[in-house]
């Protein structure tokens, strides 16, 4: 699916623009449409644009131009409070002179639920997140993951049609994150919520997200299922930014609609699957995933392209074996292999063979 193309449209970027200083655009003209019930996660580096589309829709930000729709409504005009959208923040915006009830209380009085109905959907919201028991306590009595089950339950608790997250775990240490991770999944599928996630963690946006949509300079570079994006990434951005990749630069020599011969600058010649190549004499950069290479004839796939390799670093990783090694010119080629019984161990200085199936390299655009 490409950034323009759409489906129910639940929320929906229309050719929008944002500039601070009416020179500069920090996002354009995207085209977005988002579908009830669906996970959504913006992944970019600082300053691509991901985080200003989240305000623009939370109505923290105006639209310079294009319409954002919710449900079918056009609301760039209406105010935040009045989008029905719960919004969890990174450092939680929990007010610290309110106990963990009267936090969750408060988005409800705001809309004018009386005290009975306020009541019974605290309770609702504190046991969805497994925190029914600490409705009294102050939020300094709280850990750093028991902050965040409670901003998310304060984000649920009135029962919103969409549920926007900027960077919400990046205060968690790694285990806690990745717990959290789970935990927020769980509630979206247990619940349909709608969820808009901004994040710069590649791994938070690969576990967590029906889509990713990934943003640089301003523009999404492709939009997918976290499948897609790593498996197929559309142009060498996305290649670099989503997981490990080995890059060498070459020339297309050959050039089919299924496949590419690209010679190297240090003169091999490698068949790859062609994605963002237009015709020979084309510069590109093969990309290859790291765990994709193998050095062991007997595991090497039928067809595998072969080159050589010297040693140059291995790094034990418990599960993994990371090797840095000199192939065509670039030291900093990388493979890794599962720790197993009866691992062949390589030792830098080594000169070994290693090979991958050609499609698993792909002729991608120059950085």
């Amino acid at each position: 699916m490409t950034a323009t193309e759409t489906d129910d449209g639940f929320v929906e970027f229309d050719h929008v623009q944002k500039s601070y200083d009416g020179e500069t655009l920090v996002v354009k003209d995207l085209n977005l449409s988002i579908g009830k019930g669906e996970f959504l996660t913006m992944l970019g580096p600082s300053g691509s644009g991901k985080t200003t589309c989240l305000m623009m829709l939370a109505g923290f930000e105006t639209a310079t131009n294009g319409a954002i729709r919710l449900d079918g409504q056009n609301i760039n005009e209406v105010p935040p409070h009045k989008r029905g959208i719960g919004m969890v923040f990174q450092n939680y915006a929990l007010f610290p002179h309110m106990s963990v009830g009267e936090n969750l209380s408060f988005p409800l009085e705001v809309r004018g639920f009386g005290k009975s109905e306020r009541e019974a959907k605290v309770r609702r919201a504190l046991d969805m997140v497994q925190m029914g028991d600490f409705a009294f306590r102050r939020p300094a009595q709280l850990s750093g993951g028991q902050q965040q089950r409670i901003a998310l339950a304060r984000a649920l608790v009135f029962d919103p049609k969409l549920v926007l997250m900027d960077e919400p775990l990046g205060a968690l240490d790694k285990q806690l994150r990745e717990h959290m991770q789970f935990e927020i999944k769980r509630l979206h599928e247990n619940l349909g919520l709608t969820v808009v996630y901004v994040t710069h963690d590649q791994g938070e946006a690969l576990t967590m997200s029906d889509r990713v949509a990934v943003f640089n300079d301003g523009r999404i570079q492709q939009l997918a299922p976290p499948e897609d994006l790593y498996e197929r990434p559309d142009n060498s951005f996305v290649a670099q930014f989503i997981g490990e990749n080995n890059k060498l630069p070459g020339t297309v020599e050959e050039l089919s609609a299924d496949k590419a011969l690209v010679k190297l600058d240090t003169g091999e010649l490698i068949d790859c699957t062609p994605v963002n190549v237009a015709d020979r004499g084309q510069r590109t950069l093969v990309s290859i995933r790291p765990e994709r290479v193998e050095f062991k004839p007997e595991m090497m796939p039928p067809g595998a392209h072969t080159i050589q390799a010297e040693v140059l670093e291995v790094i034990y990783m418990g599960d993994i074996f990371r090797t840095r090694m000199l192939v065509a010119g670039s030291d900093e080629f990388v493979m890794k292999s599962r720790n197993t019984l009866g691992q062949t161990k390589l030792v830098p200085g080594q000169h070994i063979q290693i090979g991958w199936h050609p499609q698993d390299a792909r002729a991608l655009d120059p950085l």
